[in-house]
């Protein structure tokens, strides 16, 4: 398990706040520089002076230089530094800004404080944690003044010297929130050598696991010495206190998920899924041009161009009926139609091209059932056989008022067809190394890939009704590898 330190120029500094170990001065973070090269560090930096080449400066960069994650780091030290550089990034808080001032009215100019991106005032929540996003720092200073509409003016780092009583209690409850493990008390239990954290929606109506699923991995990867938390979207400036993110919360690109994705790889995380996994298996288009480059067997599929009539004549002629018709980014059976003549072709198509520019024509395969293959590192992990929901062609139908889904059976690898297993494994090989759901149909003795999804579900009671606690284990042990691994410094 990484340690946490605060970094304080003095002691005394730290006299209004609860007494820690874990408080330190910068003079005694200089001082041991290389005590334990291999001991895993977060620093949040709390000296009093941010300016270039002050204490406070050569704490983050020498922070950075030992390989320890801090906050702030230099980058936003820098930006916050320079109103140039940091107005270049507030292009985008417009709608933050209207939204907050539409439940709080002010008259002039006025500062809000931001402590770890939480402030008091419930109406600018969503600005401060914005802004804490986009420049973690312990303490900011937030000016905004009147315009031709309100804008952002002035960022400012400040120090927890600076702080009144009132704004101390705040900070010191904000930083309780933020960084738990600084005020936890020691357990019986045997520490965890590393920190993963798994990042859910509690009010996602699909998700990729249950409730039994994510307990399990708690229970099995503490067992191996891997804390694993639950953490949701709020939680995205706590990405540097781990070791690892898995995303068990369905993923897309326009999405915090795949900005937590790129947050913890760019921390030098262990990420599953990681941004190019989310990026490739995401859009439909892009699998399908992939698949043709690799020569992995899947059914005839066409892309069809939003304003090209051409293309709905050229597929008529050339796939028939029935079709199916998708939007690249669909999702559990979501924006996937079937279509039986030219007239529902035609609805069909227009309809979905007001979600994309590009269409995804497929040939209609029919089976009673589609295999999902689990593959984690190019190995096939688990089987599973989703039976169509009855008198539907999915798995899934979306009713108005709910969601139907069809029956399930789980299998060992070693009983599935090998053409399905070879489909499987051969579509994962050009995508990466992660974690994916490999669905695949069976006709007439060979297996067609239909997609690749980033984020399979793994759910207690259906994809581990075989394998067990075994299946848990062995996703935390690939974990716990590439963890060791990337503490090593291998790739």
């Amino acid at each position: 398990m990484a340690s946490t330190l605060l970094v304080v120029d003095d002691l005394s500094d730290w006299g209004p706040y609860y007494p820690s170990e874990h408080v330190i001065t910068f003079e005694t973070y200089l001082a041991t520089a290389h005590a334990d090269p291999d001991r895993r560090m977060r620093i949040i930096n709390l000296c009093g002076d941010y300016a270039y080449l002050s204490d406070g400066y050569y704490c983050s960069l020498l922070a950075e230089a030992r390989n320890h994650h801090v906050i702030p780091s230099v980058k936003v030290i820098n930006d916050l530094g320079k109103n140039a550089l940091y107005r270049l990034q507030l292009e985008d808080f417009t709608e933050p800004l209207l939204r907050a001032f539409k439940k709080q009215n002010k008259d002039g100019e006025f500062a809000l404080y931001s402590y770890f991106g939480t402030t008091p005032d419930p109406a600018f929540q969503e600005l401060a944690r914005l802004l804490f996003e986009r420049f973690p720092c312990p303490i900011l200073k937030i000016t905004l003044r009147p315009q031709q509409q309100w804008e952002i003016t002035d960022l400012t780092a400040v120090s927890p010297r600076q702080l009144n009583d009132d704004m101390q209690t705040l900070f010191a409850d904000a930083l309780d929130k933020f960084s738990k493990k600084v005020w936890r008390k020691s357990r019986a239990r045997k520490s965890a050598r590393f920190d993963l954290a798994v990042l859910i929606n509690p009010a996602e109506t699909l998700p990729p696991s249950n409730r039994g699923a994510l307990k399990k991995f708690i229970h099995v990867g503490r067992r191996m010495g891997i804390d694993v938390e639950l953490i949701t979207q709020n939680h995205y400036g706590r990405i540097p206190e781990f070791d690892g993110l898995f995303i068990r919360e369905t993923t897309a690109i326009d999405h915090h998920t795949y900005r937590f994705a790129k947050k913890a790889e760019a921390e030098g995380l262990v990420v599953i899924d990681d941004p190019n996994s989310i990026l490739r298996c995401a859009n439909k288009v892009y699998l399908a041009d992939l698949f043709r480059t690799h020569r992995v067997p899947s059914p005839r599929t066409w892309i069809l161009h939003k304003g090209n009539a051409a293309h709905l004549d050229q597929l008529e002629a050339a796939a028939g009926f029935p079709v199916v018709i998708k939007i690249p980014d669909g999702s559990f059976s979501r924006g996937i139609v079937k279509v039986n003549n030219r007239a529902e072709l035609d609805q069909k198509v227009a309809e979905l091209f007001q979600q994309s520019a590009l269409l995804l024509a497929q040939e209609f395969l029919y089976t009673d059932f589609d295999w999902r293959i689990g593959v984690f590192n190019h190995k096939a992990l688990y089987a599973c056989r989703y039976f169509m929901v009855k008198n539907h062609w999915q798995i899934y139908r979306h009713g108005a008022n709910r969601t139907d889904s069809g029956s399930f059976a789980t299998l060992p690898t070693f009983e599935v067809p090998r053409v399905v297993l070879e489909a499987a494994l051969k579509a994962t090989q050009p995508i990466g190394n992660g974690l994916y759901g490999v669905d695949v149909k069976e006709v007439a003795g060979k297996g067609y890939v239909i997609e690749v999804n980033d984020n399979p579900s793994i759910d207690s009671g259906v994809e581990d009704q075989y394998l067990g606690d075994e299946l848990y284990r062995a996703i935390m042990a690939e974990f716990l590898r590439r963890m060791e691994n990337r503490g090593k410094g291998l790739a």
